[in-house]
Order: C-alpha cells, then structure tokens, then sequence
C-alpha cells in the first residue's frame, strides 16, 4: 500500500543519514520502526472502560455543541 506523509525537512535528513550509515533505504528504516511500534505492548493500548458524561437538553435534538462546549462539559487530564 502507498501513503504519503509529511516529515519535517531536519528530521528527513537525520532519516537519510542514518539509513546510508546503515546501508539501507529511508523506506527500509521507515518500516522498521513501524514495525517496532506496532509490536510494543504498552498501556496506550489496553483497552479502558470510558464513561462518557450525557448532556441533557430542554429541547432534545436542538442541542448544539461545539469545542468550547465540550471543554466545558468533560474534564480533560
């Protein structure tokens, strides 16, 4: 498959670098650490039971949300 992503142009050189130190491609090196991430266990990806707060309207359906709303409304940590 074929994605397009923007690296910033100091971070692609550092990528570049590294990859020629190594004798690889900047693509070789790319996947490698995909694959690194995808394979750490870590917290981020055990699944938590959230609770969502309901917001309650006088007028059900007219409720009209935006950020700032939310902000409001749940806590962020």
């Amino acid at each position: 498959m074929r994605t397009t992503i923007d690296i910033p142009a100091s971070l692609y050189q550092r990528l570049k670098a590294r990859a020629a130190n190594e004798g690889s491609s900047a693509k070789r090196l790319i996947l490698r650490g995909v694959e690194q991430v995808l394979r750490e266990k870590s917290s981020t990806t055990s699944r938590k039971h959230v609770k969502l707060p309901l917001v309650r309207s006088k007028r059900p359906g007219t409720v009209v949300l935006d950020n700032a709303r939310i902000y409001d409304v749940i806590s962020f940590p």
